[in-house]
């Protein structure tokens, strides 16, 4: 066994990819159907419970009070009459709270999936290389955008720029040559690049890959997808409920 792998395994459950790819379209549909900030915030705090059974617990937490410090903010202002600062933030207040959820879990996953676990589930899962292929150049695609990202800044701090928005404020040209641009070049250079990666290691090989991950569906893996629904059917019946 390598390192990594021990590493990843000495901290926190693991779960299947498919399970979680479950879960995640589970996840998307209650934040869709979601009829009240409460069962939004049981879906937060179940969301967060995962993250931190996945070993992911201080961004769990960092998410968790997050929501929280919003959820008050927004019980602030829906106690305020109603004039143009209630409009414009109610209107963005749906969107917040249907993304959030999703995207919490979303960057759960994506920290805790490994792009060779995810092909061999994929694998087993007979799904066609043509939808494999764009995700799992993502999976590794966006670890190594933040990678360039944190290097950027670092460059803009020698040259005295600030990288935020009060910086984008004070000098918006020198901001955009420093930030933006050398971002986007990066970022498609880096997409070529796993691109071609992706294609030299075989992953258009149509035989059946081989792997030393033992990858299947688990006790763990089996309940957590059970919750998920569980969460879903609560959302459902949230409104007799209540």
């Amino acid at each position: 066994m390598s390192r990594d792998a021990s590493v990843q395994k000495s901290f926190g459950l693991q779960f299947d990819p498919r399970a979680k790819i479950i879960i995640l379209i589970l996840c998307v549909i209650s934040a869709t159907i979601a009829s009240s900030l409460l069962y939004e915030s049981l879906l937060v705090l179940a969301i967060a419970l995962f993250g931190c059974a996945s070993g992911k617990v201080r961004r769990s937490l960092f998410c968790a009070a997050f929501y929280g410090a919003f959820y008050m903010l927004t019980l602030f202002v829906m106690s305020l009459e109603k004039g143009a600062f209630y409009t414009v933030f109610t209107s963005w207040l749906g969107l917040f709270y249907a993304v959030y959820p999703c995207a919490f879990l979303a960057s759960v996953i994506l920290s805790t999936t490994r792009v060779n676990e995810f092909l061999t589930a994929m694998n087993k899962a007979h799904i066609p290389n043509h939808v494999v292929i764009p995700l799992a150049v993502m999976l590794r695609y966006i670890p190594s955008v933040r990678e360039d990202w944190a290097y950027i800044k670092d460059a803009m701090r020698l040259r005295d720029v600030t990288p935020s928005f009060l910086g984008f404020l004070r000098n918006p040209a020198m901001t955009v040559e420093c930030l933006y641009v050398p971002l986007l070049m990066t970022a498609s250079n880096a997409a070529d690049e796993l691109s071609a990666a992706a294609v030299t290691r075989g992953i258009e090989n149509p035989k059946p890959r081989t792997s030393l991950l033992q990858i299947r569906f688990r006790g763990r893996d089996w309940i957590a997808v059970v919750l998920a629904a569980c969460v879903l059917i609560l959302g459902f019946c949230w409104g007799r409920i209540v």
